[in-house]
């Protein structure tokens, strides 16, 4: 066969060897909105560092070993001794290791510290986002633990540790722990109150024996785990260890790795529990009270990881079309696709804006702020999981038959677009859980109609859309069936308000007109004419 044949043309180059963040002008403007000006200078040294790393060879290629070879149950030693292990590859070690070492689980211990661990999350996330499950269930274990003062003293250090210390020891001899959470079962799923593990007391206070049986149990290998179940006062949480403090390792079976669609590289299990020891956190019959606070932490992370998933799939999409000639040009300057283009960095831009503004309010931390967040939190996990999946799949399509190979890295990103709008609450729990905070909290929509009102008379579209939302909510009554419409609608307006106070012009006149204004089709790639797509698709580019 002649070589010429073979010589290679009109393929873009790979994306790497780039700065994650720096290449982000909306996470990087982001941080620098919202972030304590003296720590400016601090926080875009390590977020570059951070970036860097993201954007390098070896880290793409931890990520796609991670994926390729995924964690391996081990229930039994040679002699048949019971084990119950996971193996990863040492590149999930590598990518955890890295994410404790950027602080993915030091949001507590540090000023400002939810914005820079958000910003961080995003850029690392886009390496890899299997590994980010267990750092971030052990980033939210914090604020459940502190319903037990003794128990946070003890634990937290070790959550918080900049430390990965991989293997099985008692917690007091590693430098830095990994938590999961086991709440679902097979009778029950997002309904926890009908948990029927139950927890027996021992004779030592605050200790109980647990017996039963978790349907989905994240990250097995962790060194602690918040878990629920039916105590003699009801439904309480508990901290359960793998090893106790002499040694040995607590009763804690895993029955099989679960078989998922995407997020291959994390292990999810199915565990028993038979006279396992584990301590009380918080009162007995008060569990959702008190692993709420896990949960909500975890929603964000959600909001946070869709956000990630779009951005490197929107960078992509822009990164292939600048390099790929057809019909005589580049694909970046065909009319069409620069719509299609420009509507993906809308989205993705949107949810970035948003999942920001959200971590911001965790660092405040006053009443305003919480109230804000009770409304905002559900909305946004509810609205931008959403659409994580189809941005995943136009920007797949951008590069044609080149995404739909693994090679390209597409697929990857478009089979863990699902995950965070169905982990930690699908999509009807959280449109349920918004529409109880507008019923039962006045101050949640108070706080959420204070945040949305900065913006008004900025664009009659936002303000027509704000107009009609309080129609929406004028009558709550028989509101259930049609929550998912209310909380869509806090969703957008939100995004909106943010987008005209923050983004630049013919941004926020895009996002207006299409996902406010009703001038939008069904598809990506229907923006009404004329906008100036070109510049909304430059500022998405992906140049340090």
């Amino acid at each position: 066969m002649a070589a010429t044949t073979h010589a290679v043309t009109n393929q873009a180059p790979p994306l790497v060897g780039y700065d994650v963040f720096a290449a982000d002008k909306v996470l990087s403007e982001g941080v620098e909105r919202h972030l304590e000006p003296a720590l400016l200078a601090g926080v875009r040294e390590e977020l570059g560092i951070l970036g860097r790393a993201a954007g390098s060879a070896h880290a793409q290629e931890w990520g796609r070993l991670a994926n390729e070879n995924p964690p391996v149950l081990r229930t039994h030693d040679r002699y048949g001794n019971r084990v119950d292990e996971v193996d990863f590859h040492p590149a999930w070690h590598r990518l955890m290791g890295k994410g404790a070492g950027a602080g993915l689980t030091a949001a507590w211990s540090r000023p400002s510290g939810h914005l820079r661990r958000a910003a961080a999350f995003l850029v690392w996330s886009q390496v890899e986002a299997g590994h980010t499950c267990p750092l971030s269930m052990t980033h939210a274990a914090v604020p459940a633990l502190r319903a037990d003062p003794a128990l946070a003293a003890e634990w937290e250090p070790r959550l918080t540790s900049t430390v990965y210390d991989a293997g099985l020891r008692p917690a007091a001899a590693k430098a830095g722990v990994v938590f999961g959470m086991g709440m679902t079962e097979k009778q029950g799923g997002s309904d926890v109150r009908a948990n029927t593990t139950r927890a027996t007391p021992l004779a030592e206070a605050g200790t109980y024996e647990l017996t039963g049986h978790k349907w989905f149990c994240s990250a097995p290998m962790s060194d602690g785990f918040l878990v629920l179940a039916q105590a003699p006062g009801g439904l309480t949480c508990f901290l359960l260890p793998r090893v106790l403090e002499d040694g040995t390792r607590n009763a804690f079976a895993i029955q099989r790795l679960k078989d998922k669609l995407g997020n291959r590289s994390n292990a999810s299990a199915e565990v028993e529990f038979d006279g396992t020891w584990a301590r009380r956190v918080g009162d007995e019959g008060r569990g959702v009270r008190t692993i709420i606070e896990m949960v909500a932490a975890t929603r964000l992370d959600c909001v946070l990881g869709s956000a990630a998933i779009m951005r490197q799939a929107v960078a992509q999409a822009v990164h292939h079309c600048t390099y790929r000639e057809a019909f005589g040009g580049r694909l970046l300057d065909k009319p069409l696709m620069r719509n299609v283009l420009a509507d993906l960095a809308l989205e993705s831009e949107a949810a970035t804006t948003l999942a920001l503004r959200l971590a911001a309010a965790y660092d405040d931390g006053g009443e305003q702020e919480r109230a804000f967040l009770r409304l905002a939190v559900p909305a946004a996990k509810y609205w931008v999981t959403k659409r994580c999946t189809p941005v995943a799949a136009e920007a797949l399509e951008c590069l044609g038959g080149n995404g739909y190979v693994e090679e390209s890295g597409m697929p990857r990103l478009l089979r863990e677009s699902p995950l965070n709008s169905i982990w930690e609450g699908s999509g009807n729990v959280q449109a349920l859980d918004a529409l109880r905070a507008l019923q039962r909290e006045p101050m949640a929509l108070n706080a959420f109609l204070q945040e949305v009102g900065q913006a008004r008379g900025a664009d009659h579209r936002l303000d027509a859309a704000i107009k009609g939302l309080l129609t929406e909510l004028a009558d709550l009554e028989g509101a259930e069936a049609r929550a998912r419409r209310v909380v869509e609608r806090l969703a957008l307006v939100l995004q909106g308000a943010l987008l005209v106070q923050h983004a630049p012009p013919e941004v926020a006149d895009a996002f207006c007109a299409s996902r406010l204004g009703g001038d939008w089709g069904s598809a990506f790639g229907t923006l009404p004419h004329p906008l100036d797509l070109r510049a909304i698709v430059e500022r998405a580019r992906p140049v340090s």
